[in-house]
């Protein structure tokens, strides 16, 4: 009782302000005046005249008006002030039964035009894009600005302001920011997302809390992609504790060996040998079971421990090394990925260097598995020097994901990369789809000019298979050679592949004619 007697006071005040500065009380306050003089005389109206102010003063009327001067609504206010207002707006909005809608947006590529325009220019985008934001809306309405480049509105309250007229404001700002900008002759485009909160699905029983909820569909429009936009619903506010949650408990389950490689095998086309594992990361977690990647990668990533997570790869893939080598069974390599954060350590090359030595294994035992749009976004910095750096050592290189970013062929030269991974969305239905085929032909062929090896992923069907081997593939991976496996399966799975080659005809006639 004691914690809601401030929100019941509020909210008598609020109604008894709604009361006093409303239409109805404006007209009845000259017929109020007459009275009281008629019936107690002029007494009694100085009386009136000095109580009124008081209860106004008690009702916050004066103090509402104050908060929000005209000059201050129309332009773009800065964080603390657009709280304030919106914290006001959600109350009125509340107490009038009136209908109003936050919205959160973000000018994406922000970053990308500080890197190749310079600030100015960014600054100037920002700016035409708050003008725009302002042109579109009504007067009344109300724009912060929240960050460098991001910006929310809360409407003034109205009658009516369903789902779709959200979605269409959302539409007609979004179309507005996104027309190009031109600075000093050039045009420059940008993408804009944003997430809208309409009142009666705020979370809370605050403004802050509607403010929020449209930061959370904002969130949720920038993971579907560039210009989304997404509606405030109660799943995406559980979706996002969710991963709060995750991140919290990424860290623990990296120290307590909850996240562990499993190996996905790699074999020869021509002889049906493997050639190598990949360490592909695994959570299983003890109340959820396996967590899928898509799902804990992020969460690893916004807790800031990929270069922990790349540890913990790296040790248990040498250690895995180590153990099949005690079987007496032959696998020449393992690949580990490495992130650009990883890529980016000074002292990565000492710590592999340390761990190799600490398992007594050579370098090309590891092979550094890159992103394709890592090394092409990457300059002569730190990624540069370390993945040279690992070449040099003797570990192998991979590039990653080949064919879906930018990667020049002087990239290839310039990492020397040891090994391009053909992406799985070239092998997908590659023995039924003749541009498949073209594709896979045109990376084959440059590979074989530059003498880099090739390893399709993603084969999952014995016709893909056999194409690619035919093609001249030099390695294959993916469900139909072996899904990934937790070591303690690898040897049974080893002893089953190696028993089957007996019985399979090698193919070794379709390479490099």
């Amino acid at each position: 009782m004691v914690k809601s007697w401030p929100n019941a006071v509020g909210q008598v005040q609020r109604k008894l302000a709604s009361i006093l500065t409303g239409p109805p009380a404006l007209a009845f306050l000259p017929a109020l005046c007459l009275s009281v003089f008629w019936f107690g005389g002029e007494g009694a109206l100085i009386v009136l005249a000095a109580l009124l102010p008081v209860v106004y003063l008690a009702s916050g009327s004066f103090h509402t008006k104050l908060m929000v001067p005209r000059d201050a609504v129309v332009g773009v206010l800065n964080r603390s002030a657009f709280e304030e207002l919106t914290e006001q707006i959600y109350h009125r909005t509340t107490d009038t039964s009136r209908q109003a809608a936050t919205f959160f947006l973000v000018i994406e590529e922000y970053e990308q035009i500080i890197e190749r325009y310079g600030q100015t220019a960014a600054d100037t985008v920002v700016a035409r894009a708050g003008e725009r934001v302002i042109a579109t809306l009504r007067g009344d309405d109300n724009v912060g600005q929240m960050g460098d480049a991001r910006f929310a509105i809360c409407t003034d309250p109205v009658r009516h302001l369903d789902l779709e007229l959200c979605i269409q404001l959302a539409g007609r700002l979004q179309t507005a920011i996104e027309e190009p900008v031109s600075i000093d002759g050039t045009c420059v485009y940008v993408s804009t997302s944003i997430g809208f909160c309409q009142h009666s699905r705020a979370p809370g029983s605050c403004g802050s809390d509607w403010i929020e909820a449209a930061a959370i569909a904002l969130r949720e429009a920038q993971r579907r992609g560039p210009s989304s936009i997404r509606a405030f619903s109660d799943q995406m506010r559980q979706a996002t504790k969710a991963r709060a949650e995750l991140r919290e408990e990424v860290v623990l389950a990296l120290e307590s060996g909850q996240i562990q490689p499993w190996f996905q095998p790699q074999i020869s086309t021509d002889t049906g040998q493997i050639t190598g594992f990949e360490a592909l990361a695994r959570w299983t977690h003890p109340e959820r079971g396996m967590i899928s990647p898509s799902e804990f990668l992020p969460a690893v990533e916004q807790a800031g421990q990929l270069e922990r997570l790349a540890e913990v790869m790296i040790y248990h893939s040498f250690a895995a090394l180590k153990a099949w080598d005690g079987a007496g069974v032959s696998v020449p390599q393992v690949g580990v990925n490495f992130a650009g954060s990883e890529l980016n350590n000074p002292k990565l090359v000492e710590k592999i260097q340390w761990e190799l030595d600490r398992f007594d294994l050579t370098p090309e035992r590891l092979a550094v598995e890159v992103l394709e749009t890592v090394v092409a976004s990457a300059p002569d910095d730190v990624i540069t020097r370390n993945i040279n750096a690992l070449g040099k050592l003797g570990c192998r290189v991979d590039l990653d994901d080949f064919g879906t970013g930018q990667a020049s062929i002087a990239s290839i030269r310039r990492f020397s990369v040891s090994r391009i991974k053909i992406d799985r969305s070239f092998v997908m239905k590659a023995d039924r789809d003749p541009e498949q085929q073209r594709m896979i032909s045109a990376i084959l062929t440059m590979a074989e000019r530059l003498q880099v090896e090739t390893l399709a992923e993603g084969v999952e069907t014995v016709g893909e298979h056999v194409l690619l081997a035919q093609l001249g593939c030099d390695h294959v991976q993916g469900f139909g050679i072996g899904r990934p496996m937790p070591f303690e399966k690898t040897l049974d799975w080893i002893d089953r592949h190696t028993a089957k080659l007996e019985d399979v005809p090698q193919i070794m006639d379709g390479k490099k004619h």
